[in-house]
Parts: C-alpha cells; structure tokens; sequence
C-alpha cells in the first residue's frame, strides 16, 4: 500500500513538469494586428515617434507607444499612417520591445512604407501611406511600449 501510494506521488510529480511546459503553448500561436501613426524626421539621424493599437485574434487589445531611432545617409520629413502584422507571437506581451530594421526609401507629397523588421523569433511587417519627403538608405530599430 505505502508502495503504491510512493508510485502515484512520483509519477504525479514526473508529470506535472510535462503539464507545466505544454500549457505554455497550448492555446497556439495568435495574429496580432497594429493600427498606427508615426511622424518624424531624418538628416543623417533618423527619428520619429508615434502611437498604435494591436488587437489579437483572442480577443486581447493594447494601446502601444512607438519609438523610431536609427541612422545612415538619409533625409527628409513624413508622417505616416499604416498597419502592422505580428508573426511568431503566442501571448500580446511578446508584442513589446525592440525590433532591428534596415531599408531604402524615396518619395515626395505622398510617400509609401513598408518594412519587416524582427525581435527574436518575432517578427513585424509594416505598411503605410503618409505625407512628407524622403530619401536615403538607413538602419535603426522601433521599440514598442505601453
């Protein structure tokens, strides 16, 4: 009986280990969406700060502040308005932090933007439309918050 009881015990606790590590994952991977506004500027030193709203497939929603920094020979002003996809995401939380990015851009009046930009195994593919002028090569990173 004390044997039994000994078995039941080691088997529960050898479990739980297996228990603890799939719950992490057990929802699966979610799609996350950001609506955004970013302005800024750029000579040489490329800046440009704005705000957005990431809604997830299960439901979750967060307002996020976004903060560009970055460099290269590059100039010009904008404000930009687009969307982002999030990829490799399984809880809203992984959304946040700093992102890599590299890129060309040209345009006048009414410019475009897109860029896929990552964080580990997360990844972030952005687009937009906006108003201003642009031109240059560059690298940088965009960090999220709340």
């Amino acid at each position: 009986m004390h044997t039994a009881r000994i078995f039941a015990l080691s088997a529960l606790l050898l479990g739980a280990p297996m228990l603890y590590t799939g719950s992490a994952h057990a929802a699966g991977e979610i799609t996350c969406r950001m609506d955004f506004e970013l302005q800024g500027w750029s000579a040489f030193y490329k800046r440009a700060d704005g705000s957005g709203t990431v809604t997830c497939s299960n439901g979750e929603h967060m307002k996020v502040h976004l903060r560009s920094r970055g460099g290269g020979l590059t100039f010009g002003k904008s404000s930009i308005t687009g969307t982002g996809s999030f990829s490799g995401i399984f809880h809203m939380d992984e959304i946040l932090g700093t992102y890599v990015t590299a890129g060309a851009h040209a345009g006048a009046a009414e410019t475009g933007h897109a860029t896929v930009m990552t964080k580990g195994n997360v990844s972030l593919a952005m687009h937009g439309r906006g108003q201003g002028w642009n031109l240059g090569v560059d690298f940088g990173k965009l960090t999220i918050s709340r």
